[in-house]
């Protein structure tokens, strides 16, 4: 089956929205409370919140699509990093962070994953940047393996807080230039 990929638009909200209230749970530590993994949900990946984000145009978001259905998705946000550990450990600027990148699970290894990856990494370098960041749960073995792969190497720790818990995130940037 052919799978289209595009740059989303203000229509795509909603789909986004459920696509990625299916796919966070993926990214999170086995042991998290399910509470606290729904409360991020309705908190940070709304319709009204990717509206935002899709008005944003410091924000690129891009969609992956099987016969008309969202299969993936992937947010890169420009601009200089708000957290000081990632600060400190990004050694590029202009920089741009990966923000999301979530694909189902019947697709992983089909190459969306991949191409959603040089989507948005052609973006941000279209953009100005001289590297790209990302933050991953460090006891997500899968998606570090995915991003060793693709040319991210750990450069620095910061946390990130899921509800009660303080988890433990990797740093990792790819350089473009």
């Amino acid at each position: 089956m052919t799978v289209d990929y595009r740059r989303a638009d203000r229509g795509d909200a909603a789909r986004l929205a459920l696509l990625a209230a299916a796919t966070f749970p993926l990214a999170c530590p086995d042991d998290a409370p399910i509470a606290d993994v729904t409360d991020f949900i309705a908190a940070q990946l709304t319709e009204d919140r990717f509206a935002d984000y899709l008005a944003d145009a410091g924000r690129l978001l891009f969609v992956a699509e099987q016969d008309g259905l969202p299969i993936g998705y992937t947010m890169v946000i420009l601009g200089e990093p708000n957290d000081p550990d990632v600060a400190s450990a990004v050694t590029v600027r202009p920089t741009a962070e990966l923000s999301k990148m979530y694909v189902f699970p019947g697709h992983h290894g089909s190459g969306v994953s991949a191409h959603l990856m040089e989507l948005s990494v052609q973006a941000a370098a279209d953009a100005g940047a001289g590297g790209v960041w990302l933050g991953v749960n460090d006891e997500n073995r899968r998606a570090n393996r995915f991003y060793e792969k693709n040319g991210f190497a750990i450069v620095g720790a910061k946390s990130f807080t899921l509800g009660s818990r303080t988890e433990s995130d990797f740093v990792r940037e790819r350089l473009l230039r």
